[in-house]
């Protein structure tokens, strides 16, 4: 055998198969080592879990984890129709990854436990926990998020909820499919769109027919787009006598027979490859009503405010995940005579990325403190979470795709590769502005907020002028948002929602953030002094102090 040595002493020069130049493995890290995280998990009140936090964060940035993740999307779920008899079974199995994932985060509390938990900021220290753990792969977030959101659309009907909410809010992941109230723990998912209407629920064609036992019905119809089939219950939206209604349909029924439940197929998407998302058919399907009859959507009101803040949620963590793997490239990668990250337009890139993923963090955190006081009877907090959430999901969630672009170009062509993780966390990022209502729905139901509910408008307005006086360009801001209100349409009601989206980010900064932070959005997203691409803050920017502080050395 030869050596390396022997290799270069033969052909004058160093092996062609040596590696150097190239950054050494990210994992293992501390997931929860990020200032704004941090600070904001204790301005809104979980400051009691921060010690937890930090320990899921570590679990987060493990190898293990790491690994876990990439295993999850590689090896997809397959769906079986039937078995070897011809049977219907309508399963589908996932790799063992998948299961490691969601373990932990049911375990960890991600799930719908909060609504079991009666210490004040207990949402807050579950979206922080979501933040956290996003940073391993965000497809087994999505029966997770439905579940956790179907624990207050499910208490409509109480003696329901007495019967599946505690398995709901358990800590305890059991998966296959057997009677819900003979397992430890439960998993809800949502059936509402169909394929000729979409966000337009209202068209559903799906149809509920009463049985002579009364709150039951047979459901037959087809739905377009729902996720994660192998949850133990679901949500749907059906037509009865009376309308529109929402209805709890399990997998299997008490007596242990399986429930029509038939998956016609599992889409094949862009991204969110670990989760299945399939088309299922109901025919004589059992169905229990949740809520009176014709208030479906009504019903299901609450359960968006939680989907849409968890769209937030997984969009800054895709953020905050692509920014610490660029981060972490430019500090092992030199070019040109110097580390990437010491090169002042790779610093400039970098810190814009900061800023913009401090920003979706802060507000994330504040959105997640409105809905946990909301929850507990604020009123004051309840209109601000109404407006302000719809605000949210519209921005952060648009902001998501160009940022993991961003940030992969940081890695050049290494960016590129699969290995790299980059192009997963670009796949991912456009599906959170889509799922529970494109930019344009979100838009839209902004308008309905300020026409229907004015008192949600002042609650805005009210958090603004908490930041009053601190920076003028930020005080000129509120003053044109103000003015442009009474023009509002269709037509304006994206340029609408954008600028209260960053006018709401800047408040949170300004009273929040350090001093160049705060100075560095306000100057660029409300002072104009910004280029239409990331890595164009201005010259008086102090890029030192924004990369540092989202970018601490050693992590």
């Amino acid at each position: 055998m030869v050596s390396t040595l022997d290799e270069q002493r033969a052909y004058g020069g160093a092996a062609t198969h040596d590696v150097t130049n190239q950054a050494p493995p990210y994992a293992p890290y501390d997931a929860s080592e990020d200032a704004a995280l941090l600070e904001g998990l204790r301005r809104e009140g979980a400051g009691w879990s921060e010690e937890d936090l930090r320990r899921l964060g570590r679990q987060a940035g493990s190898v293990q984890a790491q690994e876990w993740a990439d295993l999850a999307n590689r090896h997809e779920p397959e769906l079986r129709t039937h078995d070897r008899y011809g049977n219907r079974v309508d399963e589908v199995d996932f790799h063992p990854s998948w299961h490691h994932l969601m373990r932990t985060a049911i375990a960890e509390g991600l799930a719908a436990s909060p609504w079991a938990d009666d210490r004040a900021g207990a949402h807050v220290s579950r979206t922080a926990g979501g933040l956290v753990w996003g940073h391993t792969e965000a497809g087994h977030g999505c029966p997770t998020s439905m579940t956790y959101a179907a624990v207050p659309a499910l208490r409509r009907q109480p003696e329901l909820a007495k019967v599946y909410g505690p398995l709901l809010t358990s800590r305890e992941y059991e998966p296959g499919l057997r009677v819900p109230t003979e397992k430890r723990g439960l998993l809800a998912g949502m059936g509402m769109t169909e394929k000729q209407g979409g966000s337009d629920v209202r068209t559903n064609t799906t149809t509920a027919t009463p049985t002579s036992e009364p709150g039951v019905y047979t459901l037959r119809g087809h739905k377009w787009f729902t996720s994660a089939p192998m949850c133990d219950v679901f949500l749907v939206l059906a037509q009865a006598p009376g309308g529109l209604s929402c209805f709890l349909v399990p997998r299997v029924l008490p007596d242990g027979t399986r429930n029509t439940f038939r998956i016609q197929r599992l889409k094949d998407k862009l991204g969110n490859r670990s989760n299945a998302s399939s088309e299922p058919e109901f025919d004589g399907t059992v169905a229990w009503l949740v809520g009176p009859e014709g208030q479906g959507v009504k019903t299901i009101i609450e359960m968006v405010n939680c989907t849409r803040l968890d769209c937030v949620m997984m969009s800054a963590a895709l953020m905050r995940k692509s920014l610490v793997e660029a981060g972490h490239h430019a500090r092992h990668r030199s070019a040109f005579g110097a580390r990437l990250v010491d090169q002042p337009l790779m610093r400039n890139v970098l810190a814009d990325l900061a800023l913009e993923s401090e920003a979706a963090t802060t507000l994330t955190l504040r959105l997640a403190g409105a809905a946990d006081r909301a929850i507990r009877g604020d009123a004051q907090e309840t209109a601000f979470r109404r407006i302000a959430t719809a605000v949210g999901k519209y921005w952060v969630t648009k902001r998501g795709p160009a940022f993991t672009a961003e940030a992969l170009e940081c890695l050049g062509g290494n960016g590129y590769v699969e290995d790299s993780g980059m192009p997963r966390h670009y796949r991912e990022a456009p599906l959170l502005s889509i799922w529970e209502g494109s930019g344009n729905v979100n838009a839209l139901d902004v308008l309905r907020a300020l026409s229907r509910e004015p008192g949600t408008a002042e609650a805005l307005f009210g958090e603004f002028a908490r930041a009053r006086g601190a920076d003028a360009r930020l005080d000129a801001a509120v003053v044109r948002l103000r003015d442009r209100l009474s023009g509002a349409s269709q037509t304006t009601a994206r340029r609408l929602v954008e600028e209260m989206a960053l006018t709401l980010q800047a408040s949170l900064l300004v009273r929040y953030a350090p001093p160049a932070v705060a100075d560095a959005f306000c100057a660029t997203r409300l002072g104009g002094d910004w280029g239409h691409a990331f890595g164009t803050l201005p010259e008086g920017a102090d890029l030192d102090a924004i990369v540092d502080r989202a970018l601490p050395v050693g992590n």
